[in-house]
């Protein structure tokens, strides 16, 4: 927190000078966006639609998610068009296991692939478990990875925009989760972890699309097979720390608040709405994050994740998550990287575990040690 606050300081202090604002007063905390948006496109302007020609679907997947998996697992994805999905834009992969030579190369599981919006479905990006693997029961594992993109006319590719692509990279860390699961139980199966655990595996994943290999097998114009150019890639890198002081703070800010409430006795909690602001700002002050120009990003009385969305004392989750996950992109920076031996590390230790056992403890594993937050704050620019 006290590394967010600082580098939330230091961006208010850009901003004021982009507004002519003197420093002293301040930034606003309802002029934040529009500045920042204005500093992003001085510095970092890339349209997406310049971008989305060499972001094409297809490409990404088999050219980038699934190869991925291929080089990091030794799995390889087969199309089924003889099984049918749920609908008819679901479409059904195979996969299968490195196996030695002479072995026959038997399934592992099914992912389905549910990538386009439609009226009967909800919005966002999810992945969930048709049939969990169970070495009890003798199941493999269904997968399926829900997107929302917007479908293209007839005979057209499909575009993607860069969120797209790191969401469906984002997705399939939880489709692997479920896939190369090894355990007995059932309720103990892949993504059957704790709330602040589960995100863990697909933040990883996301450092694939990233990843110089990857990237170049993917990012080609879908008519001419151009590389994108490095220049773009470059930027996009670089704006990836931009921001982070607010983000990192009005999240903490939140998650602090969301503790503080749930730290209190039940006669210590607020019995008037007259005082719900004098207790947020002494929880906000207390916890080092009371910084006007970033306020939390949920305040108490709209703060459905902790009231109402199954979050209570646990929105500090994603950041936890992500703590373990710089930890782990440290990790295989620091091994080689994009290896077999990498990525069957990451497999046996700690993905075939799912629940079966503390996932801290598989994590360690993993690591050799307790996750550090050190990688975190380098990757946010907070130290």
């Amino acid at each position: 927190a006290p590394a967010a606050v600082a580098n939330a300081r230091r961006e208010a202090a850009e901003l004021a000078k982009v507004s002519g604002t003197p420093a002293s007063d301040g930034v606003a905390a309802a002029d934040w966006s529009y500045l920042n948006e204005a500093v992003r496109k001085e510095r970092f302007d890339l349209d997406d639609a310049a971008l989305r020609p060499y972001l094409e679907l297809e490409r990404v997947l088999r050219d980038g998610v699934f190869k991925a998996a291929g080089l990091l697992f030794g799995l390889s994805f087969v199309e089924r068009p003889d099984l049918p999905g749920y609908h008819p834009d679901v479409r059904v992969f195979e996969v299968f296991d490195s196996v030695e030579p002479g072995e026959p190369n038997t399934g592992l599981g099914l992912f389905l692939g549910d990538f386009y919006t439609r009226e009967s479905k909800r919005g966002g990006a999810w992945m969930d478990s048709l049939v969990v693997q169970s070495g009890l029961l003798g199941e493999k594992p269904v997968v399926v990875n829900n997107l929302n993109i917007v479908g293209p006319p007839a005979g057209e590719p499909t575009l993607l925009v860069w969120d797209e692509v790191t969401t469906l990279f984002h997705e399939f860390g939880h489709a692997l989760h479920g896939l190369l699961s090894d355990v007995r139980y059932p309720s103990q199966s892949g993504t059957s972890v704790p709330r602040d655990f589960v995100e863990y595996p697909s933040q990883v994943n996301e450092m694939w699309s990233w990843d110089p290999e990857i990237l170049k097998s993917f990012a080609v114009h879908h008519a001419t097979g151009e590389p994108m150019p490095a220049h773009w890639v470059d930027t996009m890198l670089a704006s990836r720390v931009w921001g982070e002081g607010f983000s990192t703070t009005e999240y903490l800010a939140a998650a602090l608040l969301d503790q503080a409430w749930h730290q209190l006795t039940p006669d210590q909690v607020p019995t008037s709405v007259d005082d719900v602001l004098p207790f947020e700002a002494a929880a906000l002050a207390a916890a080092g994050v009371d910084f006007a120009s970033v306020p939390p990003r949920y305040r108490s009385t709209y703060f459905n994740h902790v009231f109402g969305g199954g979050y209570s004392a646990g929105y500090y989750s994603y950041i936890w998550s992500e703590v373990l996950d710089a930890d782990t992109v440290q990790w295989y920076a620091e091994n080689g990287g994009l290896t077999r031996e990498n990525g069957e590390a990451f497999r046996r230790k700690l993905l075939a575990r799912g629940g079966s056992q503390d996932p801290l403890v598989s994590f360690a594993d993993l690591r050799g040690r307790a996750a550090e937050i050190t990688p975190l704050l380098e990757r946010r620019g907070l130290v």
